[in-house]
This record gives structure tokens, C-alpha cells and sequence, in this order.
């Protein structure tokens, strides 16, 4: 069983533009509206793959029931915990020269209770055979320690745990040693406090250096230069695949589903990373934050090259 844990939710508003012109008028050429939030996101895409999965977190105001609606369109099973306030919208502004301006809102403020009840719900799907994806930030009033928390919880249940977030959520949580992480670059370099762009050898090193603290499994996105895979004794690589792209919003989620979709179906370590290849590049050709379809990640996973690292 699948559980996707999204604290902060959103309506993904993306706008298509020529060219974003600060400070004057802007007309936009399209606008799509999606039920979003990176746990979201992962169940719908896991969704589309055929598999199954929980999605659970705080909604709040008209915003959260939209939310809730669509997941219940997709008929995927929700179990949310509502909260005072408005669920965030965040506007995605797309250009035609493939640039990305992301303005997101703060989302409701979050009470101790709220908070508490979502951990009693959360220890109530906790058990072994179930995987917990932790994704995304979280909403004004809970604590960056939150995901170490919740994965000390279920951990002790016997449950494994995804996570992917940043900075001071990604360092505290790594200290309760999740079962799953993945990074993007970016992510890991800042959390190694590194003020420039690493190699691959750099990034390999820090990834293994998290495996040695207890880390099972480390997957790093690159964008289109690909991923590194590392588990026990087996660390590949991967370059990106060729695709015609439309955006790259929700293309680390996709490899987040794939993570999670691959675990849920007990995939070897070489379809794993197929399909988490896959599954990223077919993200980027949608429009939004849509899933790709099945049969296209089907067909990506043959094209998909492993190469081991030295």
C-alpha cells in the first residue's frame, strides 16, 4: 500500500506566454488548472500507471474541496484532514522559450490539533507493506522536523518511507534515516552546502555518504542530464531521454510515483530505474501537471540506457 502525504496542496494554475514581460501586459495564450501538491501529484500519475494509492494531508476552504472532487474523480482514494483557511493556488507562468516563472502562495496556517490528528491518522495506515511518501513543503504552524517525526512514527510500525523535500525539512528528516530519498541536484548541493555546480562524482560521493547513515536507496534527478541510482551495491546512471517537452513542472514528481509504483510492485532494481526514467520524461510532454499516459511510459522504458558507475 501506497500512502502520499501532502501537507501543502495546491490548485496548479499554468499560463502559456510568449515572453514574460515584468512590470508590463502580459496575455496569455493558455491556462490549465490542476489538482496539485507533490503527493498529489505522485498518486495521480501513480494512478495512471495502473497502481493504487492513499493521498492524505490537509485541505482547507473552497480550494481543498476542488481538490478533493478531482481525486475523487480519478477515483482515487483520499482521506484528507480539512483545516481552517484556503488551499493555495500556485501560477506556473510558462514561456515559449521553455522559461519557468513559479509564483506560490503560503497556503492556510495549521494548528497543533490539526497537526495531531494527522499523525493518529498516519499511524493508523502505518504498517509493514506500506510505503509513505513524504513530498513537498509544508503549510505556516508545523515545525521543519515534521517528516523526521512521522518517519520515527511509522517506522516503528514496520512501514517505509519516501522522502522528497529540501532544505532544513530534507536535513532534519534524513536524521530519522528514510528508507527512500529523492533529491535533485540542486537539492543535494545545497544541503552539502556547496556554492557551486557538482560533478556526478560529487554527487555519488554525497549519496553514498547518506547510505552509509542508513539510507537504503538514492535516487538524483538531474534534469536532461539524467539520474543516478544508488542502492546497496548497485549504482548506475542514466542520461536523460529525448522527448519533445511541453513543461518540466512535475517531472520529479513523476520519478517520485515511479519510486513508489516500482517498491508497490516488488520491480527489480534495473526495471525500477526504467520506469523512474520513463515515467520523468513523459511528465515533461504534458501539459501542467498532468501524468503521462501508460502506454507512452511503455514505450520510453525501451529506450531508457543503464549505464553502471565505476
Amino acid at each position: 500500500m501506497i500512502v502520499t502525504v501532502t501537507m501543502n496542496p495546491a490548485i496548479d494554475k499554468t499560463v502559456d506566454i510568449d515572453q514574460l514581460e515584468c512590470g508590463g501586459l502580459n496575455r496569455i495564450k493558455h491556462v490549465e488548472l490542476d489538482a496539485g501538491g507533490k503527493g498529489i501529484n505522485v498518486s495521480k500519475t501513480i494512478h495512471e500507471l495502473g497502481g493504487n494509492s492513499i493521498a492524505t494531508g490537509f485541505i482547507a476552504g473552497n480550494t481543498g474541496k476542488v481538490i478533493q472532487n478531482v481525486m475523487e474523480e480519478w477515483q482515487i482514494q483520499n482521506d484528507f484532514i480539512e483545516v481552517s483557511g484556503e488551499t493555495r493556488t500556485n501560477t506556473k507562468v510558462f514561456e515559449k522559450s521553455g522559461e519557468l516563472t513559479e509564483l506560490n502562495e503560503p497556503g492556510p496556517v495549521v494548528s497543533e490539533a490539526d497537526i495531531q490528528a494527522l499523525l493518529e491518522k498516519l499511524d493508523g495506515y502505518a504498517a509493514e507493506g506500506t510505503l509513505f511518501v513524504l513530498a513537498g513543503s509544508v503549510p505556516s504552524g508545523v515545525e521543519k522536523d515534521i517528516y523526521g517525526k512521522i518517519i520515527e512514527r511509522v517506522h516503528r510500525k514496520g512501514a517505509k518511507v519516501l522522502l522528497d523535500a529540501d532544505g532544513e525539512l530534507f536535513a532534519k528528516a534524513l536524521e530519522a534515516k528514510p528508507d527512500i530519498i529523492k533529491p535533485n541536484r540542486v537539492e543535494l548541493e545545497q544541503y552539502a552546502a556547496m556554492d557551486y555546480i557538482a560533478s556526478e562524482q560529487e554527487l555519488v560521493l554525497i549519496a553514498e555518504k547518506l547510505m552509509k547513515k542508513g539510507i537504503g536507496m538514492v535516487a538524483v534527478s538531474m534534469g536532461k542530464r539524467g539520474a543516478i541510482f544508488l542502492k546497496e551495491e548497485y549504482r548506475v546512471r542514466c542520461q536523460g531521454l529525448k522527448v519533445k517537452a511541453h513543461s518540466t513542472v512535475g517531472a520529479g514528481d513523476a520519478m517520485v510515483a515511479g519510486l513508489s509504483y516500482a517498491w508497490d510492485q516488488k520491480m527489480s532494481m534495473e526495471d525500477t530505474v526504467k520506469m523512474c526514467m520513463a515515467v520523468s520524461a513523459g511528465a515533461v510532454t504534458t501539459i501542467g501537471t498532468k501524468p503521462p499516459a501508460r502506454e507512452v511510459v511503455d514505450s520510453l522504458m525501451d529506450q531508457v540506457e543503464i549505464e553502471k558507475i565505476i
